[in-house]
């Protein structure tokens, strides 16, 4: 049975009685479990928590918000080329220095410059039209008055947007949703292959890699504006990204966009129906900028980022040896009332509201602004043409210790 206790010999401070029970690496706990419970006893500690996994992995949870800040803005100590989910817990990135999302500065900083310049505000706001255009076909169905799987159309809605900015055959969208959800829910029943959790992950990775080999060739022949084009001419080294690299990067971004966009609406339909918010919000569309960002705080779509300790340091007045995992555990972080006032309440236009629901420091998102954009068209178009906003049946969670959110939600609305 895997318990709280520290890994420094002579550390007789260990952790609180009873605390061994809270297992944040379950992915049941975030679909069946009370999480938000969990986040908040830890929270209280006035020093990190270690979890010791089996006889040979382990980590530590960051839970405050300022302690959260300062591992994710600190690569020098805190490294990402080791991995950055739970799922690599002990064993290396093969990813480490050639995705963006695993490596490090100054080399992370080059790879990602030409990206992040294509996915401006400014670059992305030229396509407010596109991105609209897809939100009204996603949520299109809700006008019929029957039963509509919200979660399902968010989840395909990032696949849509991504495909677009891609490049990629409309056609090939469903499944590469499914693979994408697959990768981030392996634990999952309705994504889990017969041969378990690490054979879902094989079997995802494999195919969304050889998926993206075969658009590169194509792609390689003939450039354009799209975003692989923008990374098969990126440089950087004094030299141009490998297929490895470019492939590698493909399926961060588009898993990016899955992890990020689908969430926070997902979260504001699952718990906002019933308490008069999104009648509220309706009917004062101004706010939909400052709301978007309280929906991002409240559902913090991306539940945890993992560094490992390049060298000895301290946090909250725990020792963490070099090697050490250390797991930053966002939404809790962005309920810590010493931040965030009555830090559980939605507020329409809280401000300020610096939020870690996209990270921060070197490896912020690299998609936030099409994140950002795609919502606020979302919710306005949303609360625009409907009203009445009700459950058909219960939502399901999705079983992922990665991603706080949901994979289905039947509801109906009325037209206005």
């Amino acid at each position: 049975m895997p318990q709280f206790s520290s890994p420094i010999a002579g550390d007789a401070a260990g952790c609180p009685a009873g605390a061994a029970s809270l297992d944040l690496s379950d992915p049941v706990l975030y679909s069946e479990g009370d999480y938000r419970s969990a986040w908040e006893e830890l929270r209280g500690m006035d020093r990190l928590t270690w979890y010791q996994v089996d006889d040979r992995r382990g980590f530590w949870s960051v839970l405050k918000y300022h302690d959260a800040d300062r591992v994710l803005r600190d690569p020098a100590t805190f490294t990402s080329e080791r991995g950055t989910l739970l799922n690599l817990l002990g064993n290396e990135d093969p990813a480490g220095g050639r995705q963006i999302a695993a490596t490090d500065p100054p080399r992370h900083t080059a790879m990602r410059g030409r990206l992040q310049k294509a996915l401006a505000i400014k670059a992305i706001e030229r396509q407010s039209d596109l991105i609209r255009g897809l939100v009204l076909e996603v949520i299109g169905p809700l006008a019929d008055g029957g039963t509509f799987d919200f979660s399902e159309a968010m989840l395909a809605l990032p696949v849509a947007i991504g495909g677009e900015t891609m490049g990629l055959p409309r056609q090939d969208w469903p499944r590469l949703g499914r693979l994408l959800n697959a990768s981030i829910a392996p634990d999952d029943p309705e994504y889990r292959e017969p041969g378990g959790t690490q054979a879902t992950l094989e079997m995802a990775h494999r195919e969304l890699f050889a998926y993206f080999q075969d658009i590169y060739r194509e792609r390689r022949k003939k450039l354009g504006d799209d975003l692989i084009s923008v990374l098969i001419t990126t440089e950087f080294d004094g030299r141009a990204m490998s297929p490895g690299e470019i492939m590698s990067n493909c399926y961060s971004v588009l898993l990016g966009a899955v992890v990020t966009t689908p969430h926070s609406p997902n979260y504001v339909m699952a718990e906002h129906t019933e308490d008069g918010l999104l009648g509220t919000w309706a009917a004062d569309l101004d706010a939909t900028p400052t709301a978007v960002e309280e929906a991002l705080r409240l559902a913090s779509p991306v539940s945890h980022f993992m560094r490992y300790a390049v060298r000895d340091t301290e946090v909250r007045g725990t020792r963490i040896s070099s090697g050490d995992a250390v797991v930053v555990w966002l939404g809790a972080a962005n309920r810590d009332e010493e931040v965030f006032p009555d830090s559980l309440t939605f507020q329409l236009r809280r401000k300020p509201n610096k939020h870690l629901a996209f990270g921060v420091g070197p490896h912020y998102c690299v998609g936030h602004t099409v994140a950002r954009v795609t919502l606020r068209i979302l919710f306005t178009e949303l609360l625009t043409r409907f009203t009445g906003f009700e459950h058909a049946a219960p939502a399901a969670r999705l079983r992922s210790n990665f991603v706080s959110g949901y994979k289905h939600m039947p509801i109906v609305a009325a037209n206005r």
